[in-house]
């Protein structure tokens, strides 16, 4: 589902900060030779992110599911000197794709890739995380998400991709669909948290610690 237009579409990129070279290519290889290239995150979702980072003032950042490598770029351009991100992959073509281009940026000594599933990698993990992005498979958000907020810094951030997930989730029917409309009542009836949905590409919900006087 195209929740804009094209040229609304258009008209925003035309409007957002330029990629440097570097992940230009790395955005044309991937819709190359990757089979289902629209995992990646895309360059407006890639810059809510590194302003999510910088906003918060993130040192140590988690992300679930990797692919080749994009979003993690984004989110360690915005990272101080000491920053780190953790990212979690489960494909080795997909971990060694990502290596490869970090290695063309200068942020690229801030990202260490975990290879192998997510839920052990987060069982090995103690945190505290500033942000966490979750965008690896769809039937272990619910999972993920609980993990998450144990993993959560008290002023930290997680960000959960493809909460609408085409539309979708107003009628589930498929497993995929089916578990991300039970994370999303998860959230919303989960009272540690305040969280929003946003309509941004495919739907990215944003949520934090219970806000407390």
């Amino acid at each position: 589902m195209q929740f804009i237009s094209k040229d609304i579409e258009q008209y925003v990129l035309d409007h957002t900060t330029p990629l440097p070279s570097h992940l230009e290519e790395l955005v044309e290889f991937t819709f190359d030779n990757m089979d289902i290239p629209k995992m990646i995150c895309g360059p407006i979702e890639g810059m809510l992110l590194q302003f999510l980072v910088w906003i918060s003032g993130a040192h140590q950042v988690l992300e679930l599911g990797t692919f080749t490598g994009f979003s993690s770029q984004m989110m360690a351009a915005a990272l101080p000197t000491d920053g780190k991100i953790t990212t979690c992959e489960i494909s080795e073509t997909n971990a060694n794709t990502a290596r490869h281009y970090y290695g063309k940026s200068e942020y690229g000594n801030k990202i260490d890739v975990r290879l192998g599933p997510a839920l052990q990698t987060l069982d090995s993990l103690n945190g505290p995380f500033d942000l966490i992005f979750i965008d690896a498979d769809k039937t272990n958000y619910p999972r993920y998400y609980q993990k998450a907020v144990d993993l959560l810094s008290p002023k930290g951030v997680i960000v959960i991709d493809n909460v609408l997930w085409g539309g979708r989730v107003l009628d589930p029917k498929d497993e995929d669909s089916i578990a991300i409309a039970q994370v999303n009542e998860l959230v919303k009836n989960d009272s540690r948290v305040d969280h929003v949905l946003l309509p941004i590409r495919d739907g990215v919900m944003l949520i934090k610690h219970k806000s407390t006087k």
